[in-house]
């Protein structure tokens, strides 16, 4: 059935009301976590684009850069169910998917929900706990659903894994194993505040706890219709072949041994949708994809001895792969 210009035109107008309302929305719970969060506009708006893409977000810094603090602020700006699992190594995995226990009364098994089953999972220091508990998260974050004793118990969307990590810290620690850091869709570095941005910080949280005051100005229902929104935003066939082109590059990279897999440019894509969203547009720019890259990409890759040697770390590869991959024109959605 052929749609008519006028049905096109009113399906292209709902659409676009749809990322006005969005970006309207990422607004607030930017400006809501910026006022726990000093001078890290970026960071932020990154965090709320992997929520929107409905990805997983990995936030590995040195200690005390406020790591846990922007975790715990992007779950309080949306009234949603959130559960934060403190990663310790005698931390079980029951602990995170739950367990079957006993019921005396009913004389039958019944299932007690672990700390995943929430929209929100704030870990804190993942990489302290032990590959076996780690374990625990690969199928919750890949398949959003939980199976304990035979019994699958799916998991309410939106459903988002934040996790934090030390990376200088290594004592008492385990690195993440390369298909746990595969699914995370991005990873950020918070970096230090400038000189002003600490002065307000010091302003800010040295009389009262900042993250007290801080109100939901969305909920879990309003995220899952944005999420929603994002899938459609549109992605032109240079742009898809881009996407590709870069992920293919880390695979032949002479300086790394594993580079970025299938899932890798599927998660460059989709949160390439919602980075476009939330900046009010309703199709990718390769301008996009560029500035997402290293975020999305370099958590994954796996640098050659001979690299590391050399002080290339992962990052810096694919910036480098950037500047010799063309970038290809814009491409906007046809009307209508």
């Amino acid at each position: 059935m052929t749609q008519s210009p006028t049905t096109g035109a009113h399906a292209r107008n709902g659409f676009d009301n749809g990322i006005a309302e969005l970006t309207e929305t990422a607004g607030r719970i930017q400006t809501t976590i910026e006022t726990v969060i000093e001078g890290k506009p970026e960071a932020i708006r990154l965090a709320v684009a992997v929520l929107l893409a409905e990805g997983h977000l990995l936030i590995e810094d040195v200690p005390g850069v406020g790591k846990t603090m922007l975790a715990k602020s992007l779950a309080r700006s949306i009234n949603c169910t959130v559960q934060r699992i403190q990663f310790t190594p005698d931390l079980m995995p029951s602990d995170i998917t739950g367990v079957s226990v006993f019921n005396q009364e009913s004389r039958d098994f019944e299932f007690k929900p672990g700390g995943v089953f929430a929209n929100i999972v704030v870990g804190d220091e993942i990489n302290r706990a032990s590959p076996k508990t780690q374990s625990a998260l690969l199928e919750c974050m890949e398949e959003r659903q939980v199976t304990v004793d035979g019994t699958t118990y799916p998991l309410e969307p939106p459903f988002m894994v934040v996790a934090t990590q030390n990376p200088v810290e290594m004592e008492g620690t385990y690195p993440l194993p390369e298909a746990q850091r595969d699914r995370f869709m991005a990873r950020l570095a918070m970096g230090y505040p400038g000189v002003d941005d600490e002065i307000d910080m010091i302003d800010t949280h040295s009389g009262t706890q900042a993250l007290d005051q801080l109100d939901a100005v969305t909920d879990g229902a309003h995220v899952a219709k944005l999420i929603d929104i994002v899938r459609n935003v549109y992605v032109s066939g240079p742009v898809k072949a881009y996407c590709v082109a870069l992920a293919n590059a880390t695979r032949r990279s002479p300086d790394l041994r594993l580079g970025a897999s299938p899932r890798a440019t599927l998660h460059l894509v989709r949160v390439a949708k919602a980075w476009a969203a939330v900046h009010d547009r309703d199709y990718v720019l390769p301008d996009d994809v560029q500035q997402l890259a290293v975020p999305v990409l370099a958590h994954r890759l796996l640098p050659t001895a001979e690299a590391q040697i050399g002080r290339r770390d992962a990052s810096r590869i694919v910036a480098d792969l950037l500047t010799r991959i063309p970038q290809p024109d814009a491409d906007r959605p046809r009307a209508g």
